[in-house]
């Protein structure tokens, strides 16, 4: 079995076909890297062979390189092995890319043609852009892009150094700062492929057969080839750099290498000659994997991520696709998640205590849809469909035959059990039950119904079309079944599920509230804001905890302290955040929503900086602590929450407990989550400061004595807990 295939026709265009056996998507690996050379080198040295067109036999292109065989040769080999790999690679496609001619006088080669039927991602671009034309399918819903910056890497098969010489500097940067995605259409607009045709194969096919010798030579390998906008030492060229490393810097707060990288591979290399350049690429591609951050972001955000996508903590189950969802409550959670169980094909019956309450819902997915149509990201018949399946109605009886509930009303225990007991009166008797809740305990909401195995938490995050996270709460006596459904359920609208146990506050909550209420408690001791939120954003937190608590509404905050105080009693540990968070509430100054909150904003909810009256309230100390301090206090309030829910069974993965942490709130991406950023530490260092800021700061840093116990044996989260491994 082979990746890559080769057939030459009559005409004498040979096609090269990539189809890896048992994917349903092509990724690049050490094999096919050799089985592509040795078909290159078997078409070049072919008389008969007139052009070569390179394409794939699948409805897509191809998604990337294959990251676990990076990862592989990183911890086997590394910074050699991963130069070697990379280094060859550049070969292939610079072959590809002269395909035979004589460098000198750039005469003799062969027409070589990429054919793209849909999406095209990281190699999947890389190696298109080394041929000689690009023909892509008319196919709106294919991407094509460098997405590799999300993953904590950059294009370093070539992507990186063609598309800044074939675009400029500043038009490049979207794609490769950003992994900005195209579909064909704009992807031509922007210049980074040639034509979009209803057959690229056919098209491809002819263009080679007749294509000139000059139609083989890329514009950096002609004579007196200036980069678009400029070179480096050019003027407009250095104020594009300027500009460029000003606003990595502005984004990244300095915490994510691959972006300084990147800029760095783009700004040596265009001094130099194209095959320089690709060396230069190839040493900063090496650096970066070589990076513990890029390790940490390739486990999380690619490899354990998708792990759970694809159901890595699954229980054995039969099939549990829903095909009918009842959503009770059509407020702003309900409503979204009737839109997204549309957008997925499930049938939906949206209820509410009142009809136009019910019919409110519905049409929030209409003011959705009618922004995407305004985007040119759906049509009006798409619009018509997916509103169909929403059915907006008072009646219970209409969930007959609905499969799964998912019940989204107040955050009150009475309600919720007064709408379980209507909804179970009529769903069929192996319906799943699954409540929405960030806070109340599963298992104590579970009495008010009647079949405890068949109910489960789901807490959905807000917005729910935007944010990619579910977190799937097993109460005591939920079965597998219920668990099976849950994921399911999440896989068909295309979510990320973390399962955890039952416990106050879950998962999520339970890290994100001490964050919060650190950055809070920071300024009841008089410590200037303006470091809160910046110690914060330099450790990768893309918002502060006083941006994050207006931006989920202080109301919220006192609506969660109350309870939590009544659930606690004396063992309550945040009267100094409480003696803050009300006196706001007290004030009416609720958060963003509200207009006034730790900051101000104007008519349109945009922030205009800190209220003057903080200092007033709380004035700034003259003495301001030690900038570590403030951004450890900030990290471990999460982190060592993260370690308890570990050490208690809220957690039974680690992988969850990193992509959830990043999904969830945006935990410092550029770590791989709580546990690889403890890991990055080391756990003796971990420990080291937890010590240090239990003693100077309080108890709620306390060392938990798992983190003790490796730091003590020397070990990591991952080789202790990884891949799947049961928690402590």
């Amino acid at each position: 079995m082979t990746d890559f295939t080769m057939n030459t026709d009559a005409r004498g265009v040979a096609t090269i076909t990539w189809d890896l056996p048992g994917k349903s998507m092509n990724v690049l690996s050490e094999a096919g890297i050799r089985e592509l050379d040795a078909l290159i080198d078997q078409a070049l040295a072919d008389d008969a062979v007139k052009g070569i067109v390179i394409t794939s036999g699948k409805a897509d292109f191809a998604g990337g390189m294959d990251l676990n065989v990076i990862g592989s040769l990183r911890d086997k080999g590394g910074a050699e092995a991963i130069f070697g790999l990379v280094t060859r690679l550049h070969g292939v496609l610079r072959k590809i890319e002269l395909a035979g001619m004589d460098f000198k006088t750039k005469k003799g080669g062969k027409p070589v043609a990429s054919a793209l039927p849909g999406t095209a991602l990281g190699i999947g671009l890389e190696l298109p852009l080394a041929t000689h034309r690009i023909f892509a399918a008319e196919n709106p819903r294919a991407k094509i892009g460098l997405p590799e910056i999300m993953v904590g890497i950059f294009p370093g098969a070539g992507g990186t150094t063609r598309l800044t010489r074939k675009l400029g500097a500043m038009a490049a940067a979207p794609f490769l700062l950003e992994g900005k995605l195209s579909d064909p259409a704009r992807a031509k607009a922007a210049g980074i492929i040639d034509e979009v045709v209803a057959d690229p194969l056919a098209a491809a096919r002819d263009w080679v057969l007749n294509a000139g010798e000059a139609d083989l030579v890329k514009p950096w390998d002609a004579k007196g080839y200036k980069m678009p906008g400029g070179d480096p030492y050019h003027p407009a060229g250095y104020m594009t750099f300027v500009g460029a490393s000003a606003m990595v810097h502005g984004k990244t707060m300095g915490v994510y290498p691959a972006a300084k990288a990147l800029l760095s591979a783009v700004y040596e290399g265009a001094m130099v000659p194209f095959d320089q350049a690709l060396k230069i690429e190839a040493r900063w591609f090496t650096n970066i994997l070589m990076n513990p951050s890029s390790s940490a972001m390739i486990r999380s955000l690619f490899i354990n991520k998708g792990a759970l996508e694809k159901g890595a903590n699954r229980p054995e189950a039969p099939d549990q696709t829903v095909s009918k969802v009842g959503i009770l409550g059509a407020g702003m959670m309900g409503a979204g998640i009737a839109y997204v169980s549309a957008m997925a094909g499930i049938e939906v019956v949206l209820i509410d205590a009142k009809q136009d309450s019910a019919d409110k819902g519905k049409s929030y997915s209409e003011t959705l849809l009618d922004k995407a149509i305004s985007r040119k990201k759906s049509t009006e018949e798409k619009k018509t469909e997916v509103l169909s399946r929403i059915t907006p109605t008072t009646d219970y009886a209409a969930l007959a035959g609905c499969d799964l509930i998912v019940e989204a009303v107040f955050e009150d225990p009475a309600i919720k059990a007064e709408v379980t007991a209507k909804a179970e009166a009529v769903i069929p008797p192996d319906a799943i039950f699954a409540t929405n809740t960030s806070t109340l305990p599963i298992s104590e909401l579970a009495k008010a119904s009647a079949r405890p195995e068949q109910f489960i938490g789901i807490h959905f995050f807000s917005p729910v079309d935007k944010m990619a996270l579910v977190e799937i709460i097993k109460g005591r006596e939920t079965g597998p079944r219920a668990v099976a459904k849950a994921l399911d359920f999440v896989r068909q609208i295309r979510k990320t599920p973390i399962v955890v146990n039952d416990a106050r506050f879950f998962y999520a909550n339970r890290c994100i509230l001490p964050y919060i209420n650190e950055g809070i408690r920071m300024v009841a001791e008089g410590v200037s804001p303006t470091l809160i939120e910046n110690a914060a954003k330099m450790m990768g937190m893309p918002l502060g905890p006083l941006q994050l608590v207006d931006e989920t509404s202080i109301d919220l905050g006192v609506k969660i302290a109350r309870a939590t105080r009544a659930a606690m009693g004396d063992a309550y540990p945040d009267d100094a955040v409480d003696a803050v968070i009300f006196k706001l509430f007290d004030q009416g100054r609720l958060g963003r929503k509200s207009g006034a909150g730790f900051y101000d904003y104007d008519d349109k909810g945009k922030r205009q900086g800190f209220w003057p009256g903080l200092k007033a309230e709380w004035p700034e100390a003259d003495s301001q602590p030690e900038f570590a301090d403030i951004q450890h206090r900030l990290m471990f309030a999460q982190s060592l929450e993260a370690v308890r829910a570990l050490e208690e069974g809220v957690l039974e993965d680690i992988r969850e407990g990193d992509v959830g942490a990043i999904l969830g709130w945006g935990f410092a991406p550029w770590s791989g989550g709580p546990f690889g950023w403890l890991d990055i530490l080391g756990a003796a260092r971990a420990a080291e400061i937890s010590d240090h800021l239990t003693a100077t700061f309080g108890d709620r840093f306390r060392t938990p004595d798992l983190l003790r116990e490796m730091a003590a044996s020397g070990e990591t989260f991952y080789d202790r807990f990884g891949a799947g491994k049961q928690a402590a």
